[in-house]
């Protein structure tokens, strides 16, 4: 068996209406990993007729211990997380060959790069507010990180340096309103529970003021109403999940009465 360079790895359930393209995007890699929390359509098949190698899983820990299974099916030297709805662009699949083809060894080499994310909200990408730029660190060596256990919003923790390629991750998310307001309750939810847990406390005020920080800082300080009516949208939709995330940390840790 050929010597394995790049693995990708995606946790999947009910994706059957993303993973092929998605897999498509990284025809390029070595192997692709598929793990599925308990599908019940057919995502399975369609990864498998890729050619993935689908290993199931459906007992849900969280994203991010849902991550660190796949990541241990993996077997490249380099790996690169996606997430179903999202695309590898054709300027971004020259930049990770380049990357993990021509990478150096030794102490000071890099352990992981981080992409540009480019995000499409209700069919309009979003070039501007606190969606853009998002940098995000996918590509790894296999070796020398891990992910965070955090429930939603889990983290990459390499050990080493950090670098960043050219062109965008394509992510297909909340197609439209019905999609972004049921992942907002459930990532609301996750990241309070992630944010208790580190001791952190919420509130009635500080969800009202932190909510309306994160709509000014995104709208006006990062330039969202430049991308027209769903700007406005968006940047209210970031302020909406802040605000429950805040209460939800509040209510999850108040006293009766309180």
């Amino acid at each position: 068996m050929s010597a394995i360079t790049l693995s990708v790895i995606v946790i999947t359930k009910n994706e059957a209406r993303n993973i092929e393209d998605c897999l498509k995007s990284v025809a390029f890699a070595d192997e692709w990993v598929v793990l599925d929390g308990g599908s019940s359509d057919n995502t399975c098949e369609i990864a498998q007729a890729f050619g993935a190698r689908v290993v199931r899983s459906e007992n849900w820990p969280g994203f991010g211990r849902q991550k660190n299974r796949a990541l241990a099916q993996a077997r490249g030297e380099w790996v690169l997380s996606i997430d179903a709805d999202e695309r590898v662009s054709a300027e971004l699949a020259a930049s990770i060959g380049s990357a993990v083809q021509n990478a150096p060894a030794g102490a000071s080499a890099v352990a992981a790069y981080e992409l540009s994310r480019l995000s499409r909200f209700c069919g309009q990408w979003m070039l501007h507010g606190n969606w853009y730029p998002d940098h995000v660190l996918r590509l790894f060596r296999r070796e020398s990180a891990r992910f965070s256990d955090d429930l939603v919003h889990e983290r990459l923790l390499p050990q080493g340096e950090v670098g960043r390629l050219n062109g965008h991750l394509l992510h297909e998310t909340m197609p439209n309103l019905d999609d972004a307001l049921g992942k907002m309750n459930r990532y609301t939810t996750g990241r309070a529970i992630d944010l208790v847990r580190r001791g952190k406390r919420g509130g009635l005020a500080s969800a009202v003021s932190h909510a309306m920080w994160t709509f000014v800082r995104g709208y006006i300080f990062r330039r969202g109403f430049l991308d027209g009516h769903l700007g406005f949208v968006l940047a209210w939709y970031n302020a909406e999940s802040t605000y429950y995330r805040y209460l939800k940390m509040w209510l999850l840790t108040r006293e009766p009465n309180e």
